[in-house]
């Protein structure tokens, strides 16, 4: 009672400070500033250490604009902040990077605790001076120059650092009252202000639930378990109390586990002696139930991966059971040919993985679908295709390949008949894409035959169906590829028309000029835009007449008369004629 007078006291005074929010002064962002930063320079993929340095780059700056140095780097001078000086938001700024800064170092390191415990004391050594310089900024805010606005976000700021501190602690009633206070704070601003300024306080509100819940569940209040799994399994509070969330709900299935001794599946009693599988299988029917409950596709794809990583684990635990099981039966009566129950409850592990996965390929290839009959598909983005539908199919079968030889099932006929139904209905779908894919590549004959194999394929799934059988309903996709074969036809028709219509009729898809199809008329729209085909642009080279060559061919019969009378005869001038030769008499 003495809990709830408080708080309703801490309600009215709030909503006093709510009439005077819009009162003039100094104000600052608080909430709206620490998460656009943080969304900013590393937290949206938990990268702590750049937000931090990035906090400590803003204080040097914030520090050398506003002429607030401490010292030089030889000596160290302390400056302590004033009221005077709160004339400029900035100083407020200061003191709120400081905390950010800290408290970012303690994540980080929280981070490094999980491989290195000692960690932990520098880690609370961060998160308590994180507090401190929240605890300065609310006293600062305290000034009469400061909006009421920001004296509510700085309570709550410190509010929600304190009780940080104290959940660490594992104090959970100071870390539960901090937490409500914080909350409380952040309820009554988003109610005071428009829309798109509550949102983000009510975010703030959605990451501290999970954490109130957890020190509710600590302190004694066994009802809040429950509101802690569904917390968890829509990924509510963050990295920070998902570990903690897990640790949780492991905790209290190992204590309901201890009563768990056996489990039936196909008409056979399981002894179940692991703790690891007694865990998951205790588990399986709550997240089955959180998949089916789950309110988008976002959550309920976490939610498959999250199942199916707590399947791999516990199959990587039967089989090392199960190697240690065969070395010690080693001898001559070892093999008896008989499914072991340890052999058997791994097949119905890998059972419930492999039905695990056919499940989420059927949702993702619905949410697929869904959006490739949408036609209000941006154009810009690329939106999905038959091809990924093949895919997924092509997995499920894949899955249900592998379950029709898990050991011990070999000679259940009803469910490797119902495995077979399954792969029918599946190859239909797959085959039913398929076709869908050649249509858009208007391959229209072999699109068709496609269409008619998946006919066959749910035809013969309907002849051989059985009752309580689990198997999607094939008639809608009977109705379905009927309807696509219609439209199959007309668009093959009409593209054979466009392909026979008349020249006139059919636009001008060549490059031929105007020149030289004189004769013949088309629809050229070319013709009148800023560049028409009008006549071959340059010009191409035409043959002409060569000019004629003569040759003198009269020459080669020609006789020619004789000149030996006109050629002077030489003498014999011997010896004597040589030396006058030499000496020049003869010239």
């Amino acid at each position: 009672m003495a809990q709830d007078k408080q708080n309703e006291a801490k309600i009215a005074s709030m909503d006093e400070n709510k009439e005077n929010v819009s009162d003039p002064g100094v104000g600052l962002e608080i909430l709206q500033i620490i998460k656009d930063s943080q969304q900013q320079h590393g937290l949206r993929h938990g990268d702590y250490q750049r937000y931090r340095g990035y906090c400590s780059r803003r204080l040097r700056r914030l520090r050398k604009t506003l002429g607030f140095k401490m010292g030089n780097r030889h000596k160290y001078t302390g400056k302590k902040i004033t009221e005077e000086m709160l004339s400029d938001s900035r100083y407020l700024l200061l003191v709120l990077m400081e905390a950010e800064r800290s408290w970012s170092y303690a994540m980080q390191l929280k981070q490094e605790a999980n491989t290195e415990p000692r960690k932990r004391f520098h880690l609370m050594s961060r998160l308590r001076k994180a507090a401190k310089h929240g605890q300065k900024l609310e006293k600062l805010c305290e000034s009469p120059s400061i909006d009421a606005k920001t004296k509510l976000e700085a309570q709550a700021y410190t509010a929600y650092l304190t009780g940080m501190v104290e959940f660490e602690l594992q104090e959970w009633k100071p870390a539960m009252e901090a937490f409500n206070k914080c909350k409380t704070i952040y309820e009554k601003l988003a109610s005071a202000f428009t829309e798109e300024l509550a949102v983000l306080y009510h975010q703030r509100v959605e990451e501290i639930s999970p954490n109130i819940r957890y020190c509710a569940y600590n302190i004694g209040d066994q009802n809040a378990i429950n509101d802690l799994m569904q917390m968890r399994l829509i990924g509510g509070g963050g990295n920070m109390m998902a570990e903690k969330l897990e640790a949780l709900i492991t905790q209290t299935r190992a204590k309901q586990a201890a009563t768990m001794s056996e489990v039936e599946w196909r008409g056979r009693t399981l002894p179940v002696k692991i703790d690891k599988a007694r865990i998951f299988l205790l588990g399986l029917a709550d997240n089955e139930a959180a998949i089916a409950q789950a309110s988008n596709e976002d959550t309920k794809e976490h939610l498959y991966e999250t199942l199916l990583s707590e399947c791999r684990d516990t199959i990587q635990a039967v089989r090392e059971e199960l190697k240690a099981e065969k070395q010690r039966e080693r001898g001559p009566d070892a093999d008896t040919g008989k499914v072991s129950n340890l052999q058997f409850l791994h097949s119905y592990l890998s059972y419930i993985k492999l039905c695990t996965v056919v499940k989420r390929n059927e949702s993702m290839a619905h949410t697929l679908q869904a959006k490739l009959k949408d036609p209000h598909n941006d154009e810009n983005k690329r939106g999905p295709k038959p091809q990924d539908l093949i895919r997924l199919y092509e997995i499920i079968l894949q899955s249900l390949a592998e379950l029709s030889t898990l050991q011990g099932l070999e000679e259940d006929h009803t469910f490797q008949k119902e495995m077979a139904l399954k792969t029918l209905v599946y190859k239909a779908y797959r085959c039913f894409f398929i076709a869908q894919s050649y249509v858009l590549v208007k391959k229209w004959s072999e699109a068709l035959v496609l269409y008619e194999r998946v006919l066959k394929y749910a035809k013969e799934v309907q002849s051989k169906l059985f009752r309580n059988s689990e198997l999607p309903d094939v008639q809608e996709l009977i109705a379905e590829v009927n309807a696509e074969k219609y439209s199959l036809q007309a668009a093959a028709i009409l593209d054979t028309e466009e392909v026979n219509e008349s020249p006139a009729e059919r636009p001008v898809k060549d490059n031929t000029p105007l020149c030289d199809r004189l004769e013949t008329f088309r629809l050229d729209p070319a013709l009148v835009g800023k560049q028409p085909n009008l006549v071959h642009f340059p010009p191409g080279f035409q043959p002409i007449p060569c000019k004629p060559l003569f040759f003198d061919l009269a020459l080669n019969h020609v006789a020619f008369p004789p000149l030996d009378d006109k050629v002077e005869q030489k003498g014999k001038g011997g010896l004597t004629g040589y030396i006058k030769g030499i000496f020049g008499f003869g010239s």
